[in-house]
């Protein structure tokens, strides 16, 4: 059997790995060793915080949909029961925008939700 030399394909492997490390600081962006640890970690944290990320997220809605509610007399529990009592049907992520960008809208919103909540009681 033919003798195989493996240089392309270990030369190909590494070029990948310090492709990926790119922008580290010190050796590890350029020590094959250390890169591969570094890139490999770093994988680790991407994979972990595509699913943070949505949790974070939601957090922020939650807070600047609060912040928008307690400027018209509502808390965030308050206001989100409202708008479920209501019928209206619309989730977090609009509702934060709504909060941020268009305050008529979402005092247009949070006098439903009052209403509702008066109406329940």
């Amino acid at each position: 059997m033919a003798r195989v030399k493996r240089g392309v394909t270990a030369h190909a492997r590494h070029k990948k790995v310090l492709d990926m490390a790119t922008g580290y600081r010190g050796r590890a962006k350029s020590s094959f060793r250390i890169a591969i640890e570094k890139v490999e970690k770093g994988l680790q944290y991407a994979y972990r915080d595509r699913r943070r990320k949505k949790r974070d997220f939601r957090g922020l809605w939650i807070q600047r949909i609060n912040a928008g509610a307690r400027e018209h007399g509502l808390t965030y529990s308050q206001f989100m029961n409202g708008i479920k009592k209501a019928g209206i049907v619309v989730d977090r992520k609009v509702l934060a925008d709504l909060a941020a960008r268009e305050p008529d809208a979402f005092k247009a919103l949070a006098a439903q939700a009052q209403s509702a909540l008066d109406q329940a009681a």
